[in-house]
């Protein structure tokens, strides 16, 4: 794909151990921990890398930018992207470290808990000078996470790919994607998280990150507008099943959610954020027209409900007319 990709991604992918079974198929109601998992399924994880498949799975046209290891697990995710016609020349391979992987055990209702081997791994050590500048300049949108923050030098390479990517006239597109374990302790995290929330144009964030960021109500108004910033075009809330929330300068409101048999919510806040970032890429005026607005989130909360319906991120998102079929039922 040599044409410049509107939506580039920028972060981590990694390789997440799930478990096979759910803790249902073996009567235990808190699920199964990584120590009873008989076995487990290898898939392909790591928010920013899951957002740009999204994208691509809908028909757009996105880059994925970060580090992997020169190793079997690294190539593997590579090509995984490249089968996903996602642009991967802003992909660096690091002979030293390894490829991070993740074990993610699945609860009965199919939330999960992590661990993380990444001591350090090859996203950690992204460096500045291996930023593809010209893959940042040319995007209409620059999507990040907060993982990439923890550590050095990839924390610099994230703000310098941050500062190129707004100089050049992009919109940035921030979703935290809290993950506790990764953080020295949770203020770190929210302190992290906090460094450069004022950067962003548009935030996606889930009830519970509301929670964990302002430690009050994520249902109360005020408290999610606690984290409003005058930058801000665009504040959307998930709510999981119950849909979204949207918050900006001019509009705010709710879009219901879609009820679906979940079988595992890994990849459903991506599917979510990769099919806004696709309407929004083809249609800037969304932010600014509530009806637009609200048609995008209804396609976005169906791409985020079908991510929940089989395991693993990457395999589940959607196609447009999967996610069409969904919306059009309801």
């Amino acid at each position: 794909m040599e044409s410049p990709a509107a939506i580039v991604s920028f972060g981590e992918m990694l390789i997440d151990f799930v478990p096979d079974e759910a803790g249902v198929s073996l009567g235990n109601e808190a699920g199964v921990s990584l120590g009873e998992s008989r076995g487990f399924v290898k898939a392909p994880g790591g928010a920013p890398a899951n957002v740009a498949c999204a994208v691509t799975k809908l028909g757009g046209s996105s880059a994925f930018m970060g580090k992997v290891g020169e190793d079997e697990f690294g190539k593997m995710l590579v090509d995984i992207l490249d089968k996903n016609g996602v642009n991967t020349k802003g992909v660096s391979f690091d002979k030293e470290a390894r490829t991070a992987l993740a074990f993610v055990t699945l609860k009965k209702n199919g939330e999960r808990e992590f661990m993380f081997y990444r001591n350090p791994s090859a996203d950690m050590l992204l460096k500045e000078s291996e930023l593809n500048v010209e893959l940042i300049k040319q995007a209409k949108i620059f999507h990040y996470g907060s993982i990439s923050l923890i550590t050095e030098p990839c924390r610099s390479a994230h703000l310098a790919a941050m500062k190129l990517a707004k100089e050049a006239g992009a919109i940035l597109s921030y979703d935290p994607n809290v993950r506790l374990p990764l953080w020295a302790s949770a203020q770190d995290a929210r302190d992290g998280i906090n460094s450069i929330w004022n950067h962003a144009d548009i935030i996606k964030v889930s009830d519970e990150e509301v929670e964990f960021l302002t430690q009050q109500d994520p249902y109360n108004e005020e408290v999610v507008m606690s984290l409003w910033h005058d930058n801000l075009k665009l504040l959307m809330v998930t709510d999981g099943e119950k849909g979204c929330r949207y918050f900006s300068k001019k509009f705010k409101g709710s879009v219901k959610g879609f009820s679906v048999a979940t079988v595992d919510t890994t990849g459903a806040g991506d599917a979510y954020v990769g099919s806004f970032l696709y309407s929004l890429a083809n249609n800037p005026s969304l932010l600014e027209d509530e009806s637009k607005l609200v048609e995008a989130l209804k396609l976005a909360n169906a791409c985020g409900a079908l991510a929940t319906t089989q395991k693993g991120a990457i395999p589940a998102l959607p196609s447009m007319a999967e996610a069409l079929e969904l919306v059009n039922k309801n």
